[in-house]
Formats: structure tokens, C-alpha cells, sequence
């Protein structure tokens, strides 16, 4: 039987210059946000400049609003996803060790606190410019998927938030002692590549599905109907991929080889599973919503 897949010689860096003595390097991690942000930003433009999309015909904001907002979404983004790292995954170590938390470099965010963050960020842009909530907050849900689909593969790309060790033909040899430590396996460990599960199901699958529901179906002159969608996809996305993927290590010890966060019995959830939860609820909740909104006639 054939071994996993090696897992190919990528650099994490797509290139490093040293200026005055200094090292600065972009990497596939910063470019992969930089981009899918301005791919998704370029999503929402296009639909703005259709005003038949949307309800009564009239778009959300201007073309200018949406660059302001843009730069709210990015300060949500990293403000929210690095708190949410470390209140979610790891609150006794920076409690210890706070002045690490601005040490963003090293890695360490979380989509779910991302997310609030740009709740956050949404609310208080919309308030401040008097724009209808449903709205900004459906245009930023349909810029969403290509981030998260650059973001996951750029995962991938890091040697990062591989899945757990499997046997299956696709299993990928993780470099580093951590991802091949998987006892009672010989040779080579093989584990699901669960950042390319999610960037499929999170960014393609869900950002195919926006779009089409968007420019085709209509779902815009409904107030919360692609937010609710986003929300839902997201969480269910999550949430399966969960049962494959491999906690963060602290979760993980010798009572609790699988990581659960909480348990019951002989099962339980994983920290992903548990914040994915809320956004299956509201995102279902905000799709039952937008049903009770007739669109204007045509």
C-alpha cells in the first residue's frame, strides 16, 4: 500500500529582501488576504453598480462608501481575529505573557473572532453613515468566500492546521515533529489536508453559491437572505470538517487524545464545533427572516 502523499517543497515566503540589515519578507499567508480582500471588495463593486439587484433597485452605498468601509473591515478583521485567538485558544498563556498578544507576526487568529470583529465593524459603519444594516452587512458576506479560500490554502501552504492522521489516498506527510507525531503509525503519518476541505467547502463552494444566489436568483432584494446564507454555510462548513481536523494542542492531552473541548459521555465538541454553533442558529434564524420580506415588484 502506497505511503501519503509528501507534502511539496513550498516557502512560505514569496520573497525576502534585506534592507539596511533588516530582513522583510511577503508572505503567501499576508498576500493571500491582501488579495482575496480586494477580489471580494471588486465582488461587491460589480454589484453595487447593478442597483436592479438589489431591493426597491437601490444599492446600499456608493462606490466611495464601500472604500471607507473597506478599511473598517480590514481593522475588524485583525483586531477581532487576534483577540478572538486569544480569549478562544489560548487565554491562560497571554494572561501570562500579554505583551505578546500585538506579536502578530508569529501567527495566531481566529476566524470566529474575526467575524465578530466585523459584526462590530458593520454595525458601527453602517450607524455612522445611516445605511440599512441588511445591506452592508449582505455585500460583506458576498465579498467573504475568496478571502477565506486564499486564506485556507495559504494554511496549506504553511505546513499549518492540518487535519488528523488518516490512511485515505489523499493523506499528506506534514513536515515537523508535531504533525508526524501520531503514535502507533509506522513510517511517514499521514493526515487529512483539512485546509484544503475547508478552502473548497468554505471559499469555493459557498462563494459559488453566493454569487449565484446575488447575480442570478435574485437573493439581494431579500434583507439578510446572503448574510444568513454565508453564516449558515460557514458554520455547517466548519463544523464537519472539525470531525478531520486536529485541535490546537492545547485541547489535546492523554484523557483527551481527540481534543474535545467539551465532552459527554464518549463524545463531544471541538472548540471550532462549539463556536460554529451560534453562526448555524443566526444564519438560519436571519434565512427565516428575510422570507417574511416580499421583494419589491419589478
Amino acid at each position: 500500500m502506497a505511503g501519503p502523499i509528501p507534502y511539496p517543497n513550498i516557502s512560505p515566503e514569496v520573497f525576502s529582501v534585506t534592507l539596511f540589515g533588516t530582513e522583510f519578507a511577503l508572505r503567501w499567508y499576508a498576500l493571500a488576504y491582501i488579495v482575496g480582500i480586494l477580489i471580494g471588495w471588486q465582488l461587491v463593486a460589480a454589484a453595487l453598480r447593478r442597483p436592479r439587484l438589489w431591493r426597491n433597485e437601490t444599492a446600499p452605498m456608493t462606490a466611495a462608501q464601500l472604500e471607507s468601509l473597506l478599511s473598517w473591515i480590514v481593522v475588524g478583521v485583525i483586531a477581532g481575529g487576534r483577540l478572538g485567538y486569544v480569549l478562544f485558544y489560548r487565554p491562560g498563556y497571554y494572561i501570562q505573557n500579554p505583551a505578546e498578544i500585538l506579536i502578530l507576526w508569529e501567527g495566531g487568529m481566529a476566524f470566529h473572532g474575526g467575524l465578530i470583529g466585523v459584526v462590530l465593524a458593520i454595525a458601527l459603519f453602517a450607524r455612522a453613515n445611516r445605511l440599512p444594516l441588511s445591506g452592508v452587512a449582505d455585500a460583506v458576506a458576498l465579498a467573504t468566500p475568496p478571502a477565506l479560500l486564499l486564506g485556507r490554502i495559504a494554511n496549506f501552504i504553511n505546513a499549518e492546521l492540518w487535519g488528523r492522521p488518516t490512511d485515505l489516498p489523499w493523506a499528506v506527510a506534514f513536515p515537523g515533529q508535531a504533525a508526524q507525531d501520531c503514535p502507533g503509525v509506522e513510517g511517514l503519518c499521514g493526515r487529512h489536508p483539512s485546509q484544503l476541505y475547508e478552502a473548497g467547502l468554505e471559499g469555493l463552494l459557498l462563494g459559488t453559491l453566493l454569487i449565484a444566489m446575488a447575480f442570478g436568483l435574485g437573493a439581494l432584494k431579500r434583507p439578510w437572505r446572503i448574510g444568513g446564507t454565508f453564516l449558515l454555510g460557514y458554520g455547517v462548513a466548519r463544523f464537519l470538517v472539525e470531525l478531520v481536523r486536529q485541535p490546537d494542542a492545547q485541547f489535546v492531552s492523554p484523557g483527551n487524545p481527540t481534543g474535545l473541548a467539551v465532552q459527554f459521555g464518549g463524545w463531544g465538541l471541538t472548540q471550532g464545533q462549539i463556536l460554529s454553533l451560534p453562526m448555524i442558529v443566526i444564519g438560519l434564524a436571519l434565512i427565516l427572516w428575510s422570507r417574511r420580506t416580499r421583494p419589491a415588484p419589478a
